[in-house]
């Protein structure tokens, strides 16, 4: 059809007609007129509707599912997006010193081949034993009487343990015992946690079964395997000896200890779930810091003063004889 001048005039002519008829039909439903006018026209188009839904049902649903599809896609999408980002946030939120330590525990259960379950102190005990709570549990793997290290080495064992979060004695506490090995002799002995003033040091005591071994400032410890290694796995670190007391006639030999974990700032930590195939010795001792060689003192020299010059004494003068005239 040509968009002509009557074209124009006889659609607007049916637009007003059409209008006109929606008004009244609001006014007036019941309207004879409109009635018939309604059924005539459901008659005209409502066979011609029924047939384009007919054919274009199966393309509506076709199209929709794909769209519910790709909603569906989009939500899963973006759930595992929320969660990789929870996750980042949650490891972003850890501070550098978190990180150092993290990677100082990994490293040193690389060197012992322990099986770690890393977890966190979220609580210290408040009863008459130092202990911390572990935000890791029965449901990670860890089990009562296991070895729990930092990055520096033995912290302590765990003693009691609950679906999520489980309770360490710590290493330092006056009940707790470690059976230790001494580095590089092999001697064996025991350590005890710190009691009364050397508990505020935090010192360890230890005691060797050999009475007539010789104790020296700046020997290393590692713990010896238990039964079973539990509840210690053997070679993990210690500390070393900085006061030795190797008494004539005692018993047993007797050293102050210098663990080299830090009890009081205990962050991240790794519980051994499994102990190693062989055993370590002495492999994950940290090594010793290597002594500079030292300088020969020698005093500067200080150069000697040149004597000053001496200012000659006028010649004394000599008596001369006078011989009275006569």
């Amino acid at each position: 059809m040509r968009d002509t001048r009557r074209t124009r005039l006889l659609l607007s002519v049916a637009l007003i007609a059409a209008l006109t008829l929606i008004a009244v039909d609001y006014q007036n439903g019941s309207s004879p007129v409109i009635t018939a006018v309604r059924h005539t026209a459901n008659s005209v188009f409502g066979g011609v509707e029924r047939a384009i839904s007919t054919v274009t049902a199966p393309i509506g649903r076709f199209v929709g599912g794909g769209i519910a599809g790709s909603g569906l896609g989009q939500v899963a999408t973006l759930q595992r997006k929320l969660a990789r980002l929870r996750a980042e946030l949650s490891a972003a939120q850890l501070s550098k010193a978190e990180y150092r330590q993290l990677g100082r525990m990994l490293a040193l259960a690389g060197l012992g081949r322990y099986r770690i379950v890393a977890a966190s102190v979220v609580a210290f005990g408040q009863d008459y034993q130092r202990t911390v709570t572990l935000n890791a549990g029965s449901i990670d793997g860890v089990r009562p009487r296991e070895t729990v290290l930092n990055g520096d080495g033995l912290v302590g064992q765990v003693v009691s343990v609950g679906a999520t979060t489980c309770t360490v004695l710590l290493a330092s506490d006056a009940s707790s015992v470690v059976g230790i090995r001494l580095a590089p002799s092999g001697d064996i002995g025991w350590v005890t946690g710190g009691g009364g003033n050397r508990g505020a040091t935090g010192l360890l005591t230890l005691q060797v079964l050999d009475p007539s071994a010789v104790l020296t400032r700046g020997e290393q410890l590692v713990t010896a395997a238990s039964v079973r290694d539990q509840p210690f796995v053997p070679g993990v670190p210690v500390g070393e000896i900085v006061s030795a007391r190797n008494r004539a006639g005692g018993l047993t030999a007797q050293a102050l200890i210098r663990p080299y974990v830090n009890f009081t700032s205990l962050d991240v930590v790794g519980i051994v779930i499994t102990s190693p195939a062989h055993d370590p010795r002495f492999s994950v001792l940290p090594a010793k810091p290597t002594p500079l060689p030292r300088k020969p003192t020698t005093l500067p020299r200080t150069p000697t003063p040149l004597p000053a010059k001496l200012t000659p004494l006028p010649p004394k003068p000599v008596p001369v004889a006078v011989t009275p005239k006569p």
